[in-house]
């Protein structure tokens, strides 16, 4: 965490040209980019109110622990983890909830109960 945490500072303070920094550590700046990704896509799972939207940031969530896996060289793992919850976890969760009937309660039928 010290070095993305003194990258973050110097880029701020200005010590770092930031596109030189970006060619020669171009691993770390993906990190990032796949890391910000991620962290917003689950914040959306959690946030949004139709299911079906939180499924698909769910799938992205999954996409991006897989490539992380990508990153510290277990490619099986990260192709498992693509195909396994990206492909049949997301695609439950989708006709699950393609499925199931709602009821849409109003507030008429709230006074009646």
């Amino acid at each position: 965490m010290g070095v993305i945490w003194d990258f973050i500072v110097d880029i701020w303070n200005g010590v770092i040209d930031f596109g030189s920094y970006a060619i020669e550590n171009l691993d770390l700046v993906a990190f990032l980019i796949l890391a910000a990704i991620t962290i917003l896509a689950a914040l959306y799972v959690v946030h949004d109110k139709e299911v079906m939207h939180s499924a698909f940031y769910l799938a992205l969530v999954f996409l991006c622990v897989g490539l992380f896996y990508f990153f510290l060289e277990a490619e099986f793992l990260g192709v498992i983890q693509m195909l396994v919850y990206v492909g049949a976890i997301t695609i439950l969760f989708a006709f699950s909830v393609m499925l199931t009937r709602r009821y849409i309660v109003t507030k008429e039928d709230d006074s009646d109960e």
